[in-house]
């Protein structure tokens, strides 16, 4: 597996609808989640800004296999603007050093992986790029909206992670707000170091700084 992210503004037309098509088939059709789509099979919504980060996967054929997508916590964000009630009137997180994930997966499509199944080695690579782009953007803490079952993921990636308000039930999914604290427990289960070893020599010049890989 290869990990790479970068900034949305930097990588080509072909590689986002690419990315949007892979969430498309992961998120609407496979898990059925109720999500806006920019038509012609892809995913996007309004957060998927030109300064929007994205982590993608790709197996050694080249395939996407997973993905993530981190906002910045002093712009508009899915939990601060779609789903504030999940904090039950706690303060939301609008800090340059909270960053939210969403959009996170690891699944390939094409080995018959059911809906239930968890990869959670694939899983573990996702969330160690992610967090590695978090850290190079000055991210400490991140946060999010999923499904109750991301908890027993995190769980299992021995992330340093919380709830952050109780679990409700919206348009007929569980879901709840949760925090992930980029400390030395999320780093060392990750397997990274505080200052991550990137890997430029996929890079090419005008990606530069914001598109690294991972090999």
């Amino acid at each position: 597996m290869r990990i790479s992210y970068g900034m949305a503004a930097t990588l080509c037309k072909k590689e986002m609808d690419g990315l949007f098509a892979y969430r498309y088939a992961v998120f609407v059709e496979r898990l059925k989640w109720d999500l806006p789509s920019g038509g012609n099979g892809l995913e996007i919504d309004q957060f998927d800004r030109p300064d929007t980060f994205h982590i993608m996967a790709h197996d050694v054929r080249g395939k996407l296999c997973g993905c993530a997508r981190l906002l910045s916590t002093t712009h508009d964000y899915l939990l601060g603007s779609v789903f504030p009630e999940l904090m039950v009137g706690a303060q939301i997180p609008r800090s340059v050093d909270v960053w939210e994930i969403s959009r996170f997966c690891s699944v390939a499509l094409d080995r018959g992986q059911s809906k239930r199944q968890v990869d959670i080695w694939g899983c573990r690579e996702v969330m160690a790029g992610t967090v590695a782009c978090a850290l190079e953007v000055g991210a400490r803490r991140l946060v999010g909206v999923s499904v109750v079952a991301i908890e027993r993921v995190l769980a299992r990636l021995g992330v340093h992670a919380y709830r952050m308000g109780p679990v409700m039930d919206v348009l007929g999914h569980t879901v709840f707000a949760f925090c992930i604290e980029i400390d030395n427990k999320t780093l060392t289960a990750l397997g990274l170091n505080s200052e991550p070893v990137i890997n430029n020599s996929f890079c090419t010049q005008e990606r530069l700084p914001y598109f690294h890989h991972i090999a």
